[in-house]
């Protein structure tokens, strides 16, 4: 009997060394989905959203829904939103625009201006409540431009002739096969011109100016930071810092207040971000690949 009791008594002890490891264990599961909840920014119910925004904006569907989710989080206190872009396609500006708008009515959104916020980049920044540049920031190129190459000399020369049936005078201009019709180049000034009313008209109402006023600083020329501040184009200089300090100045959102990065960019894979790499360090590669009505600022190839 002694030796009976012996066992049991052996078995009562392993099974509560046993529950214990199992609560150590389970603790320990449990820290470490913490952990993983936190660093994924699940648990902040108090944050500031950053986003950043850079190269040539083309429309892009998953960007524009990532912003607009975020005047929807309950947990996103303000936006702080990194412009650094020559522009774009009119259509990638604006699409970008009005997403941070949509984003604006439901809360505070700072924008930071990098190297460049010009021409579609500019549009963009338009969007926030607040605008920040550094001094030597390259922005405004307030305008719209359709640029095509024609070709049609060099064809002759190489003894090629173009054969095209269109459905009507205006069809198919500019075309690089055949010098642009003067009823060509007042059509195309009239969509040029259209756009670029819109642009105009952005600028005075969001920066609370006269249309004459913002007509007269849209005439393509670039501002640095300083220059912007002085012309009303952006209301500060300053970096992330000062877009803090004054979420904390009008807003009354802490600067302790942590912030986390809301990133929209897809994974392209490895072969693509070589190919990318390649080709970074060149604007012009990629300003020719647009095609349409862009607002983007680039020197000049002549």
């Amino acid at each position: 009997m002694a030796w009976d009791d012996d066992m049991a008594a052996a078995r009562r002890k392993l099974r509560r060394r046993l529950l214990f490891w199992r609560l150590i264990a389970t603790g320990l599961a449990l820290a470490l989905v913490l952990v993983a909840l936190s660093r994924e920014g699940l648990l902040e119910r108090d944050h500031v959203a950053r986003i950043a925004v850079s190269g040539l904006l083309l429309e892009d569907g998953q960007r524009a829904a990532a912003i607009e989710a975020l005047g929807q989080d309950e947990a996103v206190s303000a936006v702080i939103v990194h412009i650094d872009s020559p522009g774009g396609t009119v259509v990638g500006g604006e699409q970008l625009y009005r997403s941070i708008r949509r984003t604006a009515e439901a809360k505070p959104v700072a924008v930071v201006m990098g190297t460049l916020a010009a021409s579609g980049g500019y549009m963009a920044a338009l969007a926030g409540e607040r605008l920040f540049a550094r001094d030597g920031t390259i922005t405004g190129s307030i305008g719209v431009i359709l640029q095509s190459v024609e070709v049609s000399e060099l064809l002759e020369n190489l003894g090629i002739r173009a054969n095209t049936v269109r459905s009507g005078l205006l069809k198919g201009e500019p075309s690089p096969l055949a010098p642009l019709s003067e009823a060509g180049r007042a059509a195309l000034e009239t969509v040029v011109n259209d756009m670029f009313a819109f642009f105009v008209d952005l600028v005075a109402e969001r920066r609370a100016m006269p249309r004459e006023r913002a007509l007269a600083l849209a005439d393509g020329r670039i501002y640095t930071g300083r220059q912007a501040v002085a012309n009303g184009l952006v209301d500060e200089l300053g970096d992330e810092r000062a877009a803090r300090e004054w979420l904390a100045r009008v807003h009354g959102i802490p600067l302790e207040t942590p912030v986390r990065n809301v990133n929209v960019e897809e994974d392209d894979g490895a072969v693509s971000k070589v190919l990318g790499a390649l080709v970074k360090k060149s604007l012009y590669s990629k300003a020719l690949s647009l095609d349409g009505l862009v607002s983007v600022w680039h020197p000049s190839l002549r």
